[in-house]
């Protein structure tokens, strides 16, 4: 019964996303985060390699050399960085980050909150996000506004706490965003 273990996974990561999307006023992107999940390229792959405290698309990429979920779910789900990779604009031909609208960026750091939260369970802190990202950033390709953001977010959850964190994102990082519609307002 692997596959229901899977579904109980996907849906208290989901559970969790929708709640912090909510705290925070980002409706629309709580409902329908990581909806692809339940598709059967996504969800099949789920089932099969599913372990319950890592991700299934791990064990298929060392099994097949790739993951054919993961690139599914990146390609559809604007919260992941890799969705926002493409060649840099200066013309060099090198693959460079983009700049995430802010909304992405809040709804990443959601995501990896949740994460945390649903593979570490009862032994979660509000460090292991933060952490986490530490222990990957060196191969991340992220615009520098991007990164400035979500680490700032990812050490005020770790300094802080959620209440504090989420009320900052919801009356500082997506106030002043709605007021001037890019990141140049975050003064992190």
């Amino acid at each position: 019964m692997k596959w229901l273990s899977h579904l109980k996974t996907i849906n208290h990561h989901k559970f969790l996303v929708m709640k912090y999307c909510f705290k925070i006023g980002l409706y629309r992107q709580g409902l329908a985060h990581d909806l692809s999940k339940y598709s059967p390229i996504e969800f099949l792959v789920g089932a099969r390699y599913f372990q319950g405290n890592r991700s299934p698309n791990e064990i298929e990429r060392l099994k097949k050399g790739y993951s054919a979920a993961w690139l599914h779910h990146k390609g559809r789900n604007k919260h992941h960085l890799e969705y926002w990779i493409d060649y840099s604009p200066k013309g060099d031909h090198r693959m460079a980050g983009m700049e995430m609208p802010v909304k992405y960026v809040v709804e990443m750091f959601c995501d990896r909150v949740a994460a945390s939260k649903t593979y570490r369970k009862e032994a979660y802190q509000d460090s292991d996000p933060y952490d986490y990202y530490v222990r990957s950033k060196d191969h991340y390709l992220l615009h520098h506004n991007t990164q400035k953001l979500l680490e700032f977010l990812l050490r005020m959850l770790k300094e802080k706490g959620e209440e504090e964190t989420f009320r900052y994102i919801r009356e500082k990082v997506l106030k002043a965003n709605r007021q001037t519609s890019n990141f140049a307002c975050y003064n992190g």
